[in-house]
């Protein structure tokens, strides 16, 4: 597991300016016929704005969790993501009301985690609470949480896998099971 690419701030800037974007358009009842493609001065070789990678946007209120939206494989370039990603992220998770105008107005933070590739996880002991992003899948249920979720929530180890597999709707030690498959990736993660 490794670092496959990184932004440079002309990248991050842009990719923050087209979450915000995405959100404002659906706040403002805007239709939007094509994405902003990024400028031709990010057109760089192997840039990751045109990579398939997975994103999550994470929006938050006074450091309270708003909405959190992502694909764990990216299915298309990734400016094109952000952006589908941020509108659900304001207006489609279902723990949530859509976002209102006057929430965005009201110092709305956005956070977008680009993901690394995702592989199996050879071995739960070699998790780190703050590095690893971790998918368990077991039974047909599935539970994802981001790195910094469990550094967020105060977790060790053993609590973050414990609630892992609690959010896909599994007793605690589902992990260990049989069957059961721990995935892990890392992301980079940056405020938008």
């Amino acid at each position: 597991m490794g670092t496959s690419f990184n932004f440079t701030d002309g990248e991050k800037n842009y990719l923050s300016r087209l979450a915000r974007m995405s959100i404002e358009a659906g706040l403002l009842g805007k239709v939007v016929d094509a994405v902003p493609a990024p400028p031709e001065t990010l057109e760089r070789p192997q840039s990751p704005l045109l990579r398939h990678l997975g994103v999550f946007v994470t929006i938050s209120i006074a450091g309270a969790l708003r909405g959190c939206i992502g694909s764990i494989v990216g299915q298309e370039p990734l400016y094109l993501n952000i952006w589908r990603m941020a509108a659900s992220a304001a207006f489609s998770d279902p723990r949530f009301p859509p976002l209102t105008l006057d929430e965005w107005r009201n110092n709305v933070e956005l956070a977008i985690s680009v993901l690394y590739e995702l592989t199996p996880c050879p071995d739960p002991e070699a998790v780190e609470v703050g590095r690893h992003g971790l998918v368990l899948q077991y039974q047909s249920r599935s539970g994802v949480f981001l790195p910094q979720v469990p550094v967020e929530q105060g977790w060790n180890r053993q609590a973050y896998l414990e609630n892992l597999c609690f959010k896909a709707g599994l007793s605690k030690d589902s992990w260990q099971q049989p069957g059961a498959s721990l995935f892990w990736f890392e992301a980079l993660v940056f405020p938008a």
